[in-house]
């Protein structure tokens, strides 16, 4: 088979490629009880199975959670962690720490654990002969995938990443081979903020591009600063 002819998208496809993109939002607390249909649920995964892996090894896998019973010892194992996370933030940002809601395991219909198979494709695969961890950075591209197409087809997505990773390893009996990366919960959403609900609430803003981007070489000003940092107690 030889590579076809490439047309850009109309601006139309475009518009609403980054549309799509610009109006993600990690939802906690919008879910609708309204389930989600089987037939979008598989476009979905479709959709993340489509995302690029290094030496197309594909080593995710995906475990679809209805189960109530599940949900709670998913939520338990969350709210133990969380305790411990809220600890860890100064006096000052504690109080805003424990008012934010930062999942909706129990509220949306559908809840997703995407895997990462760290023996997929063998012991030598294409592009991971210097780099072990290009099959996890794979698996985050799925997850990214299927949260653009959610966005697309009107489902609220929320990434619950506060969890020991023993407890999803227990609940989910996954063996040992097998890293949890992406803990999403799913369903549909009649309204969403306009802005990314850390930034309405203050928690944090979102960063100048402008300050982001160096031509060439990361600035020597700034690695000094960044080295100065690391060497602080």
């Amino acid at each position: 088979m030889q590579p076809q002819p490439v047309q850009a998208f109309s601006p139309a496809e475009r518009n609403a490629v980054y549309h799509a993109i610009f109006t993600r939002r990690d939802v906690r607390s919008q879910f609708t009880p309204r389930p989600v249909d089987e037939d979008v649920l598989l476009r979905l995964l479709t959709a993340a199975h489509h995302a690029p892996s290094v030496g197309f090894m594909q080593p995710w896998n995906f475990i679809v959670i209805r189960s109530d019973d599940v949900k709670a010892e998913i939520h338990d194992a969350f709210e133990r962690a969380n305790a411990e996370a809220a600890a860890m933030f100064s006096a000052d940002r504690q109080p805003l720490y424990s008012a934010l809601k930062l999942q909706g395991i129990r509220e949306a219909p559908v809840n997703i654990c995407i895997t990462c198979d760290r023996t997929r494709g063998g012991q030598v695969v294409l592009g991971r002969t210097h780099n072990r961890d290009m099959d996890l950075y794979s698996t985050v591209c799925a997850a990214q995938n299927l949260w653009l197409a959610a966005r697309a087809e009107g489902i609220g997505v929320g990434w619950v990443s506060i969890f020991h990773d023993s407890d999803l390893r227990r609940i989910l009996n996954l063996p040992d081979p097998v890293v949890p990366v992406a803990y999403l919960c799913l369903g549909h959403v009649d309204a969403l903020y306009s802005e990314p609900e850390l930034q309405v609430k203050g928690w944090q803003d979102r960063l100048d591009l402008g300050d982001l981007v160096f031509q060439d070489r990361w600035p020597d000003a700034l690695a000094q600063d960044l080295t100065q940092d690391d060497d602080r107690p």
